[in-house]
């Protein structure tokens, strides 16, 4: 256990705490366990250790799952031995990577009373179907890419509030018309559309966008076979899907055609198609008229951001499909998004959105309610029409 403790405040000194993502000050650290999910390469760990740094007035102690300490230790008696000794805070990084996760934490929690337990995995992993159920003892967050305003300030330096999806519809003008003596969006738009979703961009777009295909594998040979249980065959499969995709979007399925086109049956299909919407490779939408299945095809499909149409679809990028990819990754982090019948996507079952660039007018919403023309050209918009740029503002 000293090894652990040693490498757990190395980790914690070298830490930066210059930048927080959006979730840190949305966390309840009052709770007894906290389950932090996200895609890989959002920051989950970075944001583990910072809370470490938050609570150095705490006996504190991080460690990742896939420590060699564990081939021959078990978690619950590092979490029993950390207690006897003052510990507080267990800081526990990429628990789907340890086989009995879940009933040894439920344990913790039951056995422990005076310790914390804060975790993080991947977003492919459901805690309430693990072995045993913390459905009633983890409290669970989610942590999303960068914002477009996270980017401005990461990257930039540019600090900018955020605003909700209401007030953006009734305040667009006046919000724009006070942002516009800071920034030049339309700038930035660009380059975040191209590098600006992840934090480990260093300036070399070839080299990011190599590292982001090397996480797309390591997503899809390690988080979704491990935490799923996918045969290895299959994962290849899921593989040839995404390129399939990603090369269409914004793609309408015909589920037998693409069931054939990458050699799988209709059900594995859709769960696959699950499980990449789960890891954040792709984002889907149903029709506002459908019942919300598990086992409903979706009606379209996105890549889940636009950093991965850059990585993976190189120069064959279509830009109506980078701003609505742009649009649903940020609006969906807080809202119910579908597919109305007029307009391109519909938020809370009551606003209505038309996404497009100069030549979009509002005939395509005529005779809606709520009902507004999103534009990526502008920096300033007028009534109805609303910037894109200051969607990327919602969290």
């Amino acid at each position: 256990m000293q090894n652990l403790i040693i490498k757990s405040e190395n980790k914690i000194v070298l830490v930066t705490d210059d930048f927080h993502r959006y979730l840190f000050e949305k966390i309840n650290f009052n709770n007894r366990l906290i389950a932090i999910l996200g895609a890989r390469g959002t920051g989950k760990t970075t944001m583990l250790l910072q809370v470490a740094k938050k609570f150095r007035d705490k006996e504190t102690l991080y460690v990742a799952l896939d420590d060699l300490f564990f081939t021959n230790n078990n978690l619950y008696t590092l979490a029993d031995e950390f207690n006897k000794t003052g510990g507080e805070l267990l800081l526990l990084d990429e628990v789907h990577k340890y086989p009995e996760w879940s009933r040894e934490i439920k344990l913790i929690y039951d056995d422990f009373p005076d310790l914390q337990v804060i975790f993080t995995s991947s977003s492919v992993l459901d805690i309430y179907k693990g072995e045993s159920d913390l459905s009633r003892r983890a409290v669970n967050y989610h942590l999303k890419e960068l914002s477009f305003r996270e980017y401005l300030l990461f990257f930039e330096q540019l600090g900018l509030p955020t605003y909700t999806i209401e007030e953006v519809i009734s305040n667009h003008t006046e919000i724009a018309s006070g942002l516009l003596k800071r920034i030049k969006p339309l700038k930035h738009l660009k380059k975040y559309y191209q590098t600006g979703v992840y934090p480990y961009y260093s300036g070399n777009e070839e080299e990011y966008y190599q590292a982001l295909r090397n996480t797309i594998n390591l997503i899809l040979e390690i988080d979704i076979q491990s935490v799923r249980g996918i045969e290895y065959a299959n994962i290849a499969k899921f593989k040839r899907l995404l390129y399939v995709l990603a090369g269409n979007v914004p793609f309408i399925p015909n589920i037998s055609k693409l069931a054939e086109k990458v050699n799988v049956n209709r059900n594995l299909l859709i769960e696959a198609l699950r499980l990449l919407e789960r890891a954040e490779l792709i984002q889907t939408c149903i029709k506002a008229s459908k019942s919300i299945s598990y086992l409903n095809k979706p009606d379209k499909i996105w890549l889940h951001n636009t950093n991965l149409n850059f990585a993976i679809a190189g120069d064959k990028i279509n830009t109506g499909t980078l701003r609505e990819t742009f649009f649903l990754q940020h609006v969906s982090v807080m809202h119910s998004v579908t597919l109305p019948d007029k307009g391109d996507f519909l938020l809370n079952n009551k606003y209505t959105f038309e996404v497009g660039g100069k030549n979009k007018k509002q005939h395509q919403i005529a005779g809606l309610e709520d009902a507004f023309i999103v534009r990526d050209d502008i920096e300033l918009g007028t009534k109805k029409i609303i910037p894109l740029w200051l969607f990327g503002l919602i969290y």
